[in-house]
């Protein structure tokens, strides 16, 4: 394997990995208000003091304490990815920051406001203020799942490069058809896969609830996904360099929808968590593997290839050292915190907002 074709595996590894870990946060986010809004019992961390005086409103979410544990962590993988392509693809880094700067500034946007929300809703004591709260970290979820939807739509369309190798999306490239149906399925798998994460973290009762409302939008996001088929069928959807490839990663997509949706009707939770999990990740290596060679596919102009885009040989073996140190680090701390705080979230759990 050549030094290329390790470091683009490895960007894409990282790059999955955060919509993995990053999707079930944002998922639990948008269903927060939906899912175990259910305030604490008087004595326990959220509902009142120890003698068993209320000392507000009523403001635990046990939707939120599943994800509690994790919070914030699963971004190191988006750092992570990011300090890949900055170091190994430098010309895809000028080129895609830059060309969809609007697209990232709006997914940042939703990271602060989500993070922000969720850490003050909890010392709000006004009812009024608890549902501002609750917005903003619905927003905060549903902000960057839409836009890495419709990133993932403009990649796997094509973007409009000039003959200097830039690129600019406007407001017909966001609204188009195919970009915003990829936006809206990506939100619903996201939101689907976040149901599916609480019924695994959950008591039982809400693991109940969840299930249900992870079916139907792990269902709806299968309708969407079939929708932006039918786009690229007609001409106005993906333009895939590779069709073959692309074919057989769209129908494991369908079968992983399919089979979260199977085993959360049926209530095997680690099961249903397993195939949205792969849902989530198989468009990432959509982008990578239905594009080859092409980094960045264009809709008018020239490509850009991994062979354009990579760093030069002796850069990349200068940052095999990030590779050998840093990304067993991510992975040993994912596993470690996983089994750390493993098992179900419950009314005796401490409420960490």
């Amino acid at each position: 394997m050549s030094l290329e074709t390790l470091w683009l595996a490895l960007l894409g590894l990282l790059l999955a990995g955060y919509f993995v870990l990053g999707g079930y946060d944002y998922g639990v986010q948008m269903l927060s208000p939906f899912l175990g809004a259910s305030g604490g019992a008087p004595g326990d961390a959220s509902g009142g003091a120890p003698d068993g005086t209320p000392t507000g409103p009523r403001e635990r979410n046990a939707a939120l304490d599943a994800i509690a544990p994790f919070f914030l962590g699963n971004e190191v993988w988006l750092v992570a990815f990011a300090g890949v392509m900055f170091g190994a693809f430098p010309h895809l880094e000028g080129s895609l920051l830059s060309g969809l700067y609007p697209l990232i500034v709006a997914i940042l946007v939703g990271l602060v406001l989500g993070n922000a929300a969720i850490q003050l809703r909890g010392r709000s004591r006004d009812p009024r203020a608890l549902r501002r709260w609750n917005a903003l970290v619905v927003l905060g979820g549903a902000l960057p799942a839409v836009c890495w939807g419709i990133v993932v739509g403009l990649l796997l369309h094509g973007v409009p490069r000039r003959a200097d190798g830039s690129f600019h999306i406007g407001a017909g490239d966001v609204f188009a058809p195919f970009a915003l149906t990829c936006g809206v399925a990506t939100a619903l798998l996201f939101a689907g896969h976040g149901a599916a994460f609480v019924a695994l973290r959950s008591e039982p009762e809400l693991a109940s609830t969840a299930r249900r409302v992870g079916a139907t939008l792990v269902a709806a996001a299968g309708v969407a996904g079939a929708l932006a088929l039918v786009l690229s069928l007609f001409g106005a959807g993906a333009s895939m360099t590779r069709p073959g490839t692309s074919a057989v990663l769209f129908a494991l997509v369908v079968a992983a929808l399919a089979a979260g949706w199977w085993y959360l009707t049926r209530g095997n939770d680690t099961l249903a968590f397993t195939a949205t999990c792969a849902a989530t990740a198989l468009p990432v290596l959509l982008v990578g593997a239905g594009q080859y060679p092409y980094l960045l596919a264009a809709s008018s102009g020239a490509g850009l290839t991994v062979v354009d885009a990579v760093a030069d040989h002796a850069t990349l073996k200068l940052l095999i050292g990030f590779g050998v140190v840093v990304v067993p680090v991510i992975l040993a701390y994912q596993a470690w915190s996983w089994w750390a705080f493993r098992g179900r979230t419950g009314r005796r759990h401490p409420s960490y907002f």
